[in-house]
């Protein structure tokens, strides 16, 4: 239910492949299901538009989540011409989902939620004249001098880019257990996207996997829309989220089970029930420890993989940081791929959260602005402060821990990163 995969995969108005989780409903559409490899459909375009464009741009932001809608607005404030690529129908990534309120200070939307934020910087995306947005619209591939292929459900763009930021973000982690293909076991994204954004409860019982953060308040949240949690299982012997969210969950007396997992799911056509069970400090399941737990909803969240399928599609070196969620470009502290003039911000650098994601795509965003203008005193000063505040400050928190030991692995010094590209390029 967050366009990250395959699943949904339908023919609208006969073009194939298209992801119905984040396709939205209009009169007239056609939507038919797909079984095995579709045909390639004819061109047809009943816009009369020229189905091919190339243009070029200073910027080209792929993604339209925090780090994309923070870096193609510092870029613009700079005065470059930035166009910003999003594959769903509206900006704001995983954002405009969230209904939590964010701690920190005003300058980091402390106070405000998700979606209130997503709002912000989408109003001020199409404020400027500078930027372009090209909604509903994927990023395929990037070329031979730097040329990027884009397409949308009508037309196709070669793009060529002085610069190209790549803020794909993630995608949540799976688990295999029987049953896990039945109807009422998904995502924690998927859950708050039908229920915060389009107002579905998705279930009225149910059992959460992941005591995580976003495990922690999908749960309260599921709460607070009138639904019964009956328990989060945590295969750790702690917790994993921050102590603030799972006392939420707590005072509504949610039983959050730690050094506990799920061992199946069964039902007729959609989930009944799912038995747990308790695991040893091998992580293995205690035989006779079992218990059933009924419920109509199963809900993952057991982590993210950060979304670096065009990095790699490029070309760039890079490296698996189990930290971070998995294979991310290596980058320099100022987040310059080993591909000249491609940065990476947000999850898909490593995952984190939000507010982290939107500092790096300031910080990926004057770096760009001082390849492309040249010294710019006022970027320098102010990059350089974000920098210090993100690695001096904002990820000494105990609870980032993890991520900034990641994030210090996939990071090399500009002189090593020239020696990688040279050493690479042969």
């Amino acid at each position: 239910m967050i366009g990250k995969c395959s699943s949904c995969f339908m023919k609208v108005n006969g073009i194939p492949n298209v992801r119905t989780c984040i396709e939205p409903v209009r009169d007239g559409i056609r939507v038919e299901r797909q079984r095995g490899l579709p045909e390639i459909p004819p061109i047809a375009n009943e816009t009369n538009e020229a189905f091919e464009e190339t243009f070029e741009t200073d910027l080209l932001v792929i993604g339209g989540g925090p780090a994309g809608l923070t870096a193609a607005l510092t870029a613009a404030e700079y005065g470059l011409n930035v166009t910003i690529v999003n594959e769903h129908f509206k900006l704001g990534g995983q954002l405009v989902k969230q209904t939590h309120k964010f701690f920190g200070s005003k300058e980091l939307f402390g106070g405000l939620r998700g979606f209130q934020i997503a709002e912000h910087l989408s109003n001020k995306i199409v404020e400027k004249s500078n930027i372009k947005v090209l909604l509903q619209t994927v990023a395929y591939g990037i070329f031979r001098d730097n040329w990027i292929g884009l397409a949308s459900m009508n037309k196709l763009y070669r793009v060529k880019a002085r610069n190209v930021i790549i803020s794909t973000g993630a995608a949540e982690q799976y688990l295999a257990f029987p049953g896990n293909d039945l109807p009422g076991v998904m995502g924690a994204g998927g859950a708050q996207t039908i229920m915060n954004e389009y107002g579905i409860l998705p279930g009225k019982e149910v059992l959460v996997v992941g005591s995580g953060n976003v495990g922690l308040i999908v749960s309260y949240q599921l709460l607070q829309a009138g639904a019964k949690v009956k328990a989060i299982l945590e295969i750790m012997p702690e917790i994993g989220g921050w102590f603030v969210h799972a006392a939420k969950v707590r005072r509504y007396g949610v039983p959050i089970l730690t050094r506990h997992t799920i061992k199946d799911v069964w039902g007729d056509e959609r989930v009944e029930g799912a038995t747990i069970v308790r695991v040893n400090e091998e992580f293995q399941p205690i035989p006779g420890s079992e218990r059933k737990v009924s419920c109509d909803l199963v809900l993952l969240a057991i982590g993210l993989t950060p979304d670096t399928r065009l990095f790699a599609q490029a070309g760039a070196i890079m490296t698996w940081i189990p930290e971070l969620g998995g294979l991310v470009p290596l980058r320099t502290p100022y987040l310059e791929t080993s591909i000249e003039n491609v940065f990476v911000a947000g999850d898909s650098s490593g995952i984190e959260e939000a507010t982290t994601a939107m500092i790096e795509g300031e910080i990926a965003a004057l770096t760009a602005v001082l390849k492309t203008e040249g010294s710019i005193r006022d970027a320098l000063e102010r990059r350089e402060k974000l920098l210090k505040f993100l690695w001096d400050e904002y990820r000494q928190s105990p609870l980032l821990a993890r991520a900034r030991a990641g994030k210090l692995k996939a990071t090399v010094s500009e002189d090593e990163m020239r020696k990688l590209r040279t050493k690479f390029s042969r």
